[in-house]
């Protein structure tokens, strides 16, 4: 018995110490992995959203106005007045630089594609003449081209202002290179193109050089129980249960409203292919505002982007617009399957229109209602096309009129 014993005590300790150099080494592996990925994705570490690395962005972004490469309404104000001054970095994404700033005292956003002017192309016009005597008409058609390019759109002359100054002096070939390398950039596009007739895109304040600045605004956050911070956007008033149910009702007609909007109102159909809360914000009146359309395309490019070649549907997936598989051809269908109602009831409304979030304040019928509709307007699209357009007017008409329905009965408790 003592040798049995003693045999278990003995294959115990033998357990016990090949189980910590298991762990030992286990712990040196993903120590030596840990630095095999820093050394070898130094660049990844380096893109951390910093005070130090924005202000060296923004230091060599005033070097280069200062000697004439670039120009801009904001880059005196930045650069030598002071009057547009760094706050905070917000976040760097694949290359893109966004930035808080205050500029006259108001807070804005500084945007760019990418961190150095040099980076983008470079227009060769610039180097092939040494006067202003470039016709007002080619500037305007190759402003025209990149556009089609950009966005897949063509444009006539005359809505080409908020793309182009006309103003001219001494800095004209600073002024065509800031603007080409704007240009470059989708976001600053559809923005300054939509400005004057969306009031669901954000601002563009001005540029200096390739960075632009936009208008502030109190972004969505997912983990955000009502996803908009509604003391931010709107004040201290809105702390009671009823005033943020009035405001989630609100801000949900504004969503419909932009929807409506992006899918009739332009002279094609404008798809966003990333919605979540960190992309849209609100002004004080509520008002839903798509502030990162990187991933938003019109009708044109949308079809260019879905025509893939596949073997299943899941390869006709593009972020979150979404195509069918002809497996006869073996090719992505050209046509979007889903929409934007679908994706916001889908990512957005099912957060709101639940009974942990809505309380007594609206009848439970009505409640119900809502969440019934937010259901089947999520739910994925029926393989006929033409059903799912129906399917989505019914939706998009009966969430107007139940929202409505939740308005006239806030109001009604209020009085």
């Amino acid at each position: 018995m003592r040798g049995v014993f003693g045999f278990k005590r003995l294959r115990l300790k033998i357990w016990r110490r090949c189980t910590l150099l298991f762990f030992l080494c286990w712990a040196a592996c993903w120590l030596l992995g840990s630095t095999f990925l820093f050394l070898v994705h130094r660049s990844v570490f380096s893109e951390r959203c910093t005070d130090e690395k924005s202000h060296g962005i923004l230091a060599r972004l005033c070097l280069d106005y200062s000697k004439g490469a670039l120009t801009g309404d904001l880059c005196e104000d930045l650069c030598v007045a002071q009057k547009l001054v760094y706050k905070q970095c917000l976040y760097y994404d694949r290359g893109k630089k966004v930035i808080q700033a205050d500029w006259k005292g108001q807070p804005v956003i500084l945007k760019s594609k990418k961190e150095i002017f040099s980076s983008y192309q470079r227009l060769r016009l610039l180097d092939e003449v040494e006067t202003q005597d470039v016709p007002e008409t080619e500037l305007l058609l190759m402003v025209a081209l990149e556009v089609k390019n950009v966005l897949g759109l063509e444009l006539s002359n005359n809505t080409m202002g908020p793309l182009w100054t006309r103003r001219r002096d001494l800095h004209w070939k600073a002024q065509v290179a800031s603007m080409w390398s704007l240009l470059q950039q989708e976001e600053y596009i559809y923005f300054s193109l939509l400005q004057d007739f969306s009031k669901h895109v954000l601002r563009v304040i001005g540029s200096c050089g390739h960075f632009y600045a936009v208008e502030y605004l109190t972004a969505g956050h997912a983990w955000h129980k009502t996803i908009f911070p509604l003391e931010d956007a709107v004040g201290p008033s809105f702390t009671g249960t009823k005033r943020k149910v009035k405001a989630i009702t609100d801000i949900a007609l504004s969503f419909l409203d932009m929807v409506n909007h992006f899918d009739n109102d332009f002279s094609h159909r404008l798809h966003l292919c990333d919605i979540k809360p960190e992309n849209f914000a609100i002004r004080n009146d509520l008002t839903v505002v798509a502030i990162d359309v990187d991933m938003a395309f019109f009708e044109p490019k949308m079809r260019d982007i879905l025509e893939q070649n596949c073997t299943e549907d899941e390869d006709c997936n593009f972020f979150d617009c979404f195509s069918k598989c002809d497996l006869r051809i073996r090719k992505c269908g050209a046509e979007r399957a889903n929409n934007n109602l679908q994706v916001i009831c889908d990512k957005i409304f099912r957060h709101w229109f639940s009974p942990n979030l809505r309380g007594h304040t609206i009848s439970f019928p009505l409640q119900l209602q809502l969440q019934k509709a937010v259901h089947e307007c999520a739910k994925p699209e029926p393989k006929d096309l033409t059903q799912h357009q129906q399917t989505s007017l019914h939706s998009l008409s009966e969430l107007y009129h139940l929202l409505q329905a939740s308005q006239r009965e806030l109001q009604k408790a209020d009085g």
